[in-house]
């Protein structure tokens, strides 16, 4: 999967370890689990697909959404983070778009979801412009919002 450089390359040998190294911005870091624990969860609940985020080759991001069902009839988006040195240049909206493709691709979602904590504006203004809306859904300090797919 791959839009304007950005690709998504399923979690390899190759680079796992590269998305360990990989950091947020220190504000961030209250906001999201770091890499190698969604690695390792993914190694024990099969049902997650992790990626590498690469930008021009270079592996600069991670992604992880479950490829099961789970709360509010929906698929869920686990992680989604660029490295400090990569944000602001629209490579985590091109990523998250090519999330949801691959989700609907790999599970007929109808409704794909994604958990934040309400105070992450970044997470917030980037799922609202790709049609997440929140729906008052809250699960511990997190809100959820949802994106109905629309299916021709």
């Amino acid at each position: 999967m791959q839009n304007r450089n950005v690709e998504l390359v399923e979690l390899n040998a190759e680079n796992w370890y590269e998305c360990c190294l990989l950091e947020v911005s220190e504000e961030q870091k209250s906001h999201i689990e770091p890499n190698a624990i969604s690695i390792a969860q993914s190694k024990f609940e099969p049902s997650l697909k992790p990626f590498a985020i690469d930008f021009e080759g270079k592996t600069v991001g991670f992604l992880m959404f479950n490829t099961i069902e789970e709360e509010l009839d929906g698929y869920w988006i686990y992680r989604i983070m660029v490295d400090k040195n990569f944000q602001q240049k629209g490579l985590g909206k091109i990523a998250t778009q090519l999330m949801i493709d691959e989700m609907i691709k790999q599970t007929s979602a109808k409704r794909i979801v994604v958990g934040y904590h309400p105070e992450n504006l970044g997470a917030h203004n980037l799922y609202s412009s790709l049609g997440f809306i929140d729906q008052g859904d809250r699960f511990g300090k997190e809100m959820a919002v949802v994106l109905d797919i629309k299916h021709p």
